[in-house]
């Protein structure tokens, strides 16, 4: 194996034997075995113009399966697999496509033993210049956070033909003899198509739940049994809360799930009692002290501890093996949550982790309602730098700095957040500035569109011609693909002077990182006080 599409790549190189998400090594390859499938697939689609659902459905719940933490089931990656290699041929049979000596198009294989002696040559590795494989990984990433974003606003009834067409056509790129400039152009492309999902998943989030709402979320427990649901997917969390009422059993948020507690329609829920815990990472100690059953609906998921093991349930793409799985849907109904709440009632209470509350739902529609405020604060001074730190968590160590990074931020500043990264400074007393929280929090990562939605209506404000000129900066922390897509988000929209940390990536070869650097001026952090000095003055 050969993995390095994460933040915690080995030695910021890579893994070779076993994965530091816990993936095993054949699991890895397995995974890169589908990824070369989704190409073919690609490949195959857009020979034929075709980019109808049934493609389009399987292209994006595939990269979704291959995003970091989401399966380590060997078994339902190679299922994928087979799929996607009869839907391959049976585009080029339909199509009557001449597929030559193209061995995206042709290859196959009959034992389980052939298909992982074909994952061993087909992996990262197999392109051999550098900066052409760091091009095309960059892509393939952003593409795999593009199709999850995709994924999301699927499940609500929500796509873009734009989105879904670009995704093959990129997916396509990736197996051609193109130049570096073509791929970095696709690359840059995709950006926009970052901001396209960003802006379609928002659109399905608010009409299908109502603009989040600046509120209140309890951090402490009740006195029955619960479910705890994790990862991002608010169509769960919605049949989850409708199926569980009037049981008996109250239901928790974790993680990313953290801002559903925002949403208008969730709050009507009286057994919907808030968050328990903190970020992914977490998590194995903070599933053993819930008791109950734990739900997760998408990527984040740790390896469990036989301790608790029998008490997660994975649904969607998450799988892991030994682990009990919800099916998907049905056409026109909803998913049966049946056997996670019969177990929930058979549990004691969540053990306490702490008390108090937390203040978020600070999406773009609610900081707009608080723009002339925002605006007076920035104009009298009381304001003067917008700090955004979205992004991811993670465990290592490294990533203290930014904890430290809020604690030392002047107290004229404002964090503007979103996704898990918030975990290091969402409990943290940092006060307010008239009545303005000096924590904004607008949500998942998905939720940076509204992050870049506030930058555009302030600078529209404040008569600017360059986002760059805003009092706002950006030191930004990074793990998995969807953090890749936010980031060429970001870029898209002509945001430059980016700090990203813990590390840049390590699929960046240092040409490609000299690229962004010149182009972009993105820059990795360095210590505490020298990057305070560099973006707040």
């Amino acid at each position: 194996m050969f993995c390095y599409q994460c933040q915690e790549a080995l030695g910021n190189k890579g893994c070779n034997r076993n994965g530091m998400c816990g993936k095993k090594g054949p699991t890895a390859d397995m995974q890169d075995l589908l990824i070369y499938t989704v190409k073919g697939v690609s490949v195959a689609a857009e020979k034929a113009g075709r980019y109808d659902e049934e493609v389009v459905d399987f292209v994006r719940k595939a990269l979704f399966t291959t995003v970091t933490n989401v399966s380590f089931d060997d078994e339902r990656i190679l299922e994928t697999v087979k799929k996607g290699l009869a839907l391959r041929d049976r585009i080029i049979s339909e199509a009557g496509l001449d597929c030559g000596s193209s061995d995206v198009l042709t290859w196959n294989c009959g034992s389980e033993d052939e298909f992982r002696d074909k994952a061993d040559k087909v992996g990262v590795l197999n392109t051999e210049n550098e900066d052409v494989r760091s091009l095309r990984e960059l892509l393939t990433y952003g593409v795999k956070g593009i199709a999850a974003y995709a994924d999301h606003a699927a499940v609500l009834g929500y796509s873009d033909p734009a989105v879904n067409e670009f995704m093959i056509k990129a997916l396509a790129a990736t197996t051609k003899d193109i130049s570096a400039d073509e791929l970095t152009s696709m690359v840059l492309a995709a950006g926009n198509n970052a901001v396209s999902v960003m802006a379609l998943l928002d659109k399905a989030h608010t009409e299908t739940y109502g603009s989040p709402e600046i509120s209140e979320v309890n951090l402490g427990v009740g006195q029955r049994p619960g479910i705890l649901i994790s990862g991002h997917d608010m169509k769960d969390m919605q049949e989850l809360l409708e199926q569980t009422e009037n049981t008996g059993v109250d239901v928790y948020t974790h993680g990313e799930m953290l801002p559903a507690n925002y949403y208008p329609a969730f709050k009507k829920f009286d057994h919907f009692i808030g968050n328990y815990g903190n970020s992914w990472w977490a998590q194995d100690s903070e599933f053993e002290a819930f008791n109950g059953p734990i739900l997760m609906t998408t990527n984040c998921l740790v390896p469990p501890k036989d301790s608790y093991k029998d008490k997660v349930f994975t649904t969607s793409v998450v799988a892991f093996p030994g682990m009990k799985h919800i099916p998907d849907r049905p056409e026109g109904g909803s998913k049966d949550f049946s056997k996670i709440i019969e177990m929930a009632k058979q549990c004691g209470p969540p053990k306490e982790l702490e008390t108090g509350k937390l203040v978020g739902g600070f999406a773009h529609n609610q900081v707009m309602q608080l723009a002339d405020k925002v605006v007076d604060a920035v104009k009298s001074g009381a304001v003067r730098k917008f700090v955004v730190m979205a992004g991811c968590d993670g465990r290592h160590d490294t990533r203290n700095y930014y904890t430290e990074f809020a604690k030392q931020l002047p107290s004229d500043t404002i964090i503007l957040t979103a996704g898990c990264a918030k975990y290091r400074y969402n409990k943290l007393d940092l006060g307010d500035i008239g009545g303005i929280p000096r924590v904004l929090d607008a949500g998942q990562c998905n939720d940076s569109y509204s992050l870049a939605l506030i930058a555009l209506k302030l600078k529209e404000v404040f008569e600017l011609e360059d986002i760059n000129d805003l009092p706002i900066v950006y030191n930004v922390a990074w793990y998995e693909q969807k953090a890749v897509t936010v980031l060429l988000a970001l870029l898209a929209l002509g945001v430059k002077n980016i700090h990203l940390g813990p590390t840049l990536p390590a699929f960046l070869s240092e040409n490609v990182a000299n690229v962004l650097v010149e182009k972009f001026d993105i820059s990795p952090i360095s210590t505490v006080e020298e990057d305070m000095k560099k973006l707040v003055g």
